[in-house]
């Protein structure tokens, strides 16, 4: 059987699918370059040289969930507008909006997008917690550090997994569609509109 960690490492390393990585290893012996080779060849090696190129095009894609009490509007980009039209992009779009639906601490597209001010913030709540009264300063850093990290990846959508496949991340299922349709594909902004939530 092809372990999981081979197949973590394969991903990393081509931004390929998980199932291709698998069946690639597969074909190899579990050789390592060997199944980078055969992943190329297919074209399904590059995502991540595709994430730099411009995305001006994609779709507004809108998403209301059972009982209208909760909907979603989604931007999603790619390189060309053949790409938006094409069933696998807006699929991707549907899926991507209902995601967000159903994650309710989903707030921002990315890690990164989080300000630095709601960071040192989540940080100030952590220090001030009583559980972590009597531990040696070195083991609170690392407890802090690692319950923000899980809080900041729940706020993420591409930390999510996805509702329809938990194996992956949103983030990974993107760039299964990248090595599929061969351009870049970005989420610019989404947002979420629930009845009766007041805004600030």
């Amino acid at each position: 059987a092809i372990s999981a960690k081979l197949v973590k490492e394969l991903r990393e390393k081509t931004g390929a699918g998980m199932m291709d990585c698998k069946k690639a290893l597969q074909e190899s012996n579990c050789k390592m370059e060997e199944a980078i080779v055969k992943l190329r060849q297919k074209g399904l090696a590059s995502a991540d040289k595709k994430n730099s190129r411009a995305t001006t095009e994609g779709l507004i894609e809108s998403y209301i969930h059972t009982g209208n009490k909760l909907g979603v509007l989604l931007e999603i980009n790619c390189e060309t507008d053949f790409v938006a039209r094409r069933s696998e992009f807006q699929n991707l779009a549907k899926d991507i909006a209902m995601q967000i639906a159903s994650s309710s601490d989903v707030k921002f597209v990315s890690i990164k997008d989080i300000p630095e001010e709601f960071i040192k913030n989540e940080q100030a709540i952590e220090l001030g917690k009583s559980d972590l009264d009597k531990k040696p300063p070195e083991i609170k850093e690392k407890i802090i550090a690692g319950r923000i990290e899980k809080r900041l990846k729940e706020m993420s959508l591409l930390d999510q997994p996805f509702i329809k496949n938990n194996d992956i991340t949103i983030e990974e299922l993107i760039k299964e569609r990248i090595s599929l349709l061969g351009e870049n594909i970005q989420v610019k902004r989404f947002h979420k509109y629930v009845l009766g939530e007041v805004t600030e």
